[in-house]
C-alpha cells in the first residue's frame, strides 16, 4: 500500500505564549482530531509523562511540547471545552496520561475505536482502520523514538502530525460518505 503522510503545515509549540497564540487559533474550530505521544520506557517499571500533544485540523497541525510547557491552563481549558469535537483513537488511554500532568474534565471526545464499529470496522489501530477505508499505509517507524528529546526530527513531527490529522480524516470520511 502507498504511505500516507499529514500533507499540511506542522507548527511545533514549546513556550508558553505560543501555546496561547496555538489554542486560540484552534478554538475557533469544531472538529479537530488529537493524539499523544510518551517517551519509551525500556526498562521493568519505568513509566514517562505524556511528551507530546498533537491537535491538528485539516491542514495544520500544531505539536505542543509538553515535557517543555506542562500542561497550561489554556490546554486544559480546549480539551475541557464542549463546543470542540476532538477526535482520536483510544482516548482513555490518552487522557488519562495527560490528567496524570493536571487534572481536568475531558470534554467532547470521540473514541474512533468506537465509533468505526457502527460501520462494520473491527480493526482497532490507526494504521489498519486507515488502510482498510483509504486503502493507505499509515508508518509507525518513529512510534518508539524519543519523544523528549531536545530537537524534534522532521520524521518524528512528520509522525506525529499525520497520527492526529489521521484521525480526523477518518471521521470526516465516514461522517460523509454515511451519513
Amino acid at each position: 500500500m502507498p504511505a500516507v503522510l499529514f500533507p499540511g503545515r506542522i507548527i511545533t509549540i514549546d513556550t508558553l505564549p505560543d501555546a496561547e497564540k496555538a489554542i486560540q487559533a484552534l478554538s475557533k474550530e469544531t472538529i479537530v482530531g488529537i493524539d499523544t505521544e510518551t517517551r519509551p520506557s525500556f526498562r521493568k517499571g519505568v513509566q514517562y509523562n505524556v511528551s507530546l500533544l498533537q491537535i491538528s485540523t485539516g491542514d495544520t497541525s500544531f505539536l505542543f511540547r509538553l515535557n517543555r510547557i506542562g500542561l497550561p491552563l489554556c490546554i486544559i481549558d480546549f480539551l475541557e471545552n464542549e463546543d470542540i469535537m476532538k477526535i482520536g483513537l483510544s482516548l482513555h488511554d490518552d487522557y488519562q496520561a495527560l490528567a496524570k500532568r493536571e487534572p481536568f474534565y475531558a470534554g467532547s471526545f470521540l473514541d474512533l475505536q468506537k465509533y468505526v464499529t457502527a460501520f462494520g470496522i473491527e480493526e482497532m489501530s490507526l494504521q489498519k482502520i486507515f488502510a482498510i477505508i483509504f486503502g493507505q499505509r499509515i508508518s509507525k517507524s518513529q512510534q518508539l523514538t524519543n519523544w523528549e528529546s531536545d530537537v524534534l526530527t522532521d520524521k518524528q513531527k512528520l509522525y506525529a502530525a499525520t497520527d492526529a490529522w489521521a484521525c480526523l480524516t477518518i471521521y470526516n470520511h465516514l461522517k460523509t460518505v454515511y451519513k
